[in-house]
């Protein structure tokens, strides 16, 4: 159910190759005696790695962890600063035992494989930008990093061609270009900024809490006997990692004050105050106590923003959900979207029998699986304990059958995997969102309705998902499967082309034709035009079925031209390609052009309700299509908007009435006398007239009777493919003359 977003799936793994990167060297820390290992480290990261100012020594966030896990699996260890370029010349080096920090395995400049721990922290990673600021996409994104992230700055680029990335040598020539508009973000670790950000004349610089995502940070080495053995003991001390220590080191590290105030940086703090400093010592000394503080709750509030993401999961917490949902809800209001709650039944046995370490395992796994599986349009928030909530696209069933294989099955299965007998059981709530869920947004209570479809199920072993309101679950997948197979069902032929034919029923000749379409769906079967036609206006493809129906209507005029055969075709257009204003008569004289046809061969039908609603941009358009020789109708007269001032103010050719009043509930006798003034009307303005629908020999009667001869309907002939289309205006030719073309057949 889940696709993987772009700040939560792709950026984790390229900025796992970024933090790889060759970073500045620093000096060896050795661990006491035993059986010691030589870990090389990068240097210059603060709070990640570090020299401490008292005693010198490596440390910080990495160092730390390394250590606390080294110590539960009884290793000790001497940490030495990388010398190579990178982490896969350094894989060759056998002076090092292991190395760190990885996102995953790499392979080494030689091409040996290397092996990695288990994760000991979530690194967050975010932009920077010059004050709060909206960003452009990914793919418009001008970005600046360090040059020393040159190789990640490479990936980076193949996955998002369109982004233009400066590299520059110092964090300050980043911070220029930044202020200068050269770039429209700064890309770093989370924790560096945390430390960066404390340069006083950088306090206009704020975190994008919105571009945050983690990624994985571990230890490796090559992979062979010996690197596995280590790796594999290594992964019992950070097993017995608790994420309390984890959490301390993080905060021991970004909460100190390690950033040390250079000249420039008093300079810029206190101005003129320097110059006063021997007149003004006590007031300095206030300003500057004050001024740290400042800095201090700054800082602080800087790290809030990383409380919208879980710790242990890196999925959001319930905070950074709420907030995700909401503007996601804003941003695509016409999408068909579900939330679900997600509720591992008796998570409480799998703690108190296999362990709260266990426990954990699967939460993050669970999370890691189905971010895998989220588009950057969708969200899935860690609630409280086992229960997740995922905000989701609706799309066909063959999605939710790859999630239950991606996904759930693989959860499922953790345990089982692992050899331990014992299968996750897991219970799914959905609430299907309404539009007017769009309109008030309250993403506490859709989660409370779909918890409340959760609960129904919660007790009943063979049912894992529960709908709160499955109608509109079915329309909104109905609806997906018909707007998301659209281009490639225009593309393989499953959209056809038919025509209904025209009749003078007085002279008994075809006249013409009309063009409509049916869709073969491959799931949904056959469809026709009241299927699909609102459901495309209102997702704004029709102009895309609409033009498919236009070129193909033109390319048979063509075939028929080349045959000798000068026939009509009416061709439908679309309210909604009329306002969007898409240029319709230069569309349609580009048209005859590209096939050679006159423009009497084409009707163009406008829609009554078109008329209504943009009057004057429909004048226009009509105007511009009967100057170019164009036929233009006013189709579904008399279906619920007819309006004598429209008669009067809009240039049509033809009438096309729609036979509503006969055959509708009402006053039979008032129904004949209202269609008989309005032929008697039509005929009078000047106007031609063609009545569609006709379906039994009485209304055919009636019309005739009445001044319309001209028409259109079931009585005379269905809509029917192209080939029958031929065959019949074939078989009616050989029938009245026996000449390919007779003035009986001609349209």
């Amino acid at each position: 159910m889940r696709k993987k977003p772009l700040l939560h799936g792709v950026l984790p793994f390229l900025l796992c190759v970024i933090l790889l990167l060759p970073f500045a060297a620093i000096p060896a820390f050795a661990a006491p005696g035993g059986e010691t290992l030589t870990v090389g480290v990068p240097a210059e990261r603060c709070p990640i790695f570090y020299r401490d100012p008292e005693t010198g020594e490596i440390t910080g966030i990495g160092v730390d962890l390394m250590l606390s896990a080294a110590e539960g699996a009884g290793y000790q260890l001497r940490f030495q600063v990388i010398g190579e370029q990178s982490l896969k010349d350094a894989l060759d080096n056998p002076a090092y035992d292991l190395l760190m920090p990885f996102g995953s395995a790499i392979g080494s400049t030689a091409g040996k494989a290397s092996v990695v721990s288990d994760n000991l922290i979530q690194t967050p990673f975010t932009l920077v930008t010059e004050g709060r600021r909206s960003l452009p996409p990914m793919d418009e994104l001008r970005v600046g990093m360090l040059k020393s992230l040159a190789a990640g700055a490479e990936t980076v680029k193949q996955m998002f061609p369109g982004m233009e990335i400066m590299l520059y040598d110092t964090m300050p020539e980043c911070v220029g270009a930044l202020r200068s508009g050269k770039v429209d973000a700064l890309l770093h670790n989370s924790y560096v900024w945390s430390y960066v950000l404390q340069k006083p004349s950088y306090k206009d610089l704020e975190m994008q809490p919105t571009a945050m995502f983690s990624m994985g940070f571990r230890v490796g080495t090559q992979d062979t006997p010996e690197g596995r053995a280590i790796i594999e003991r290594l992964n019992d001390g950070i097993a017995s990692l608790k994420d309390t220590k984890r959490q301390a080191i993080i905060l021991d590290h970004t909460s100190r004050r390690l950033y040390q105030y250079d000249f420039s940086d008093y300079v810029y703090q206190y101005g003129l105050i320097v110059l006063l400093a021997l007149l003004l010592i006590a007031a300095l000394a206030i300003i500057a106590v004050q001024k740290i503080r400042a800095l201090r709750a700054e800082h602080e509030k800087k790290l809030q923003q990383l409380m919208d993401h879980d710790a242990l999961t890196g999925a959001l917490s319930m905070n950074g959900f709420r907030k995700r949902a909401e503007e996601l809800l804003r941003r695509h209001p016409d999408a068909p979207y579900y939330l679900s709650y997600n509720n591992i039944r008796d998570f409480k046995f799998i703690n108190d029998s296999l362990g709260r370490e266990a426990g954990d395992a699967l939460l993050r796994f669970w999370a890691a699986k189905s971010m895998e599986n989220l588009s950057d349009e969708e969200a899935i928030g860690r609630i409280d304990a086992d229960h997740f909530a995922i905000l989701r696209h609706i799309t066909t069933e063959d999605r939710m059958r790859e999630d239950e294989i991606n996904i759930f099955q693989p959860v499922e299965n953790f345990f089982i995997d692992q050899g331990k007998e014992y299968r996750v059981q897991i219970s799914t709530g959905i609430y299907v969102l309404t539009a007017k869920d769009f309109r008030k947004i309250d993403v506490d209570h859709m989660l409370d309705l779909a918890r409340v479809a959760e609960k129904r199920i919660r007790g009943k072993r063979r049912e894992n998902l529960g709908f709160y309101n499955p109608e509109q679950w079915q329309n909104g997948k109905r609806i997906a499967e018909i707007v998301n197979y659209l281009p490639a069902a225009i593309k393989s032929g499953d959209i056809q082309v038919w025509y209904q034919p025209q009749v003078d029923y007085e002279r008994g000749e075809i006249t013409g034709a009309e063009a409509l379409c049916r869709w073969d769906h491959t799931k949904l079967g056959w469809l026709y035009p009241f299927d699909f036609i609102s459901t495309l206006e209102e997702a704004g493809l029709i102009f895309d079925l609409d033009c498919f129906v236009w070129d193909r209507a033109c390319r048979d005029l063509q075939r028929w031209n080349a045959e000798g055969e000068h026939r009509v075709v009416s061709v439908n257009v679309s309210r909604d390609d009329i306002q969007e204003e898409r240029n319709i008569p230069g569309h349609f004289q580009k048209l005859i052009k590209t096939y050679n046809l006159t423009p009497d061969q084409l009707h163009i039908e406008i829609t009554e309700t078109a008329f209504a609603e943009s009057p004057e941009l429909l004048i226009s358009t009509t105007q511009k299509l009967r100057s170019m020789g164009f036929q233009v109708e006013m189709d579904d007269f008399g279906s619920g908007y007819s309006s004598l001032h429209m008669l009067k103010e809009v240039p049509v050719d033809r009438i096309k009435l729609d036979l509503h009043f006969l055959t509708a509930s009402g006053d039979p006798e008032k129904s004949r006398i209202i269609v008989s003034c309005i032929i008697q009307m039509i005929n009078q303005l000047g106007m031609r007239m063609i009545a569609e629908g006709v379906e039994v020999v009485e209304q055919a009667d009636f019309l005739k009777s009445k001044g319309c001869s001209q028409m259109q309907g079931y009585y005379f002939h269905k809509p029917m493919p192209v080939q029958d289309y031929e065959r019949m205006l074939r078989e009616t030719a050989k029938t009245e003359g026996g000449t390919s073309q007779t003035e009986g057949t001609r349209c």
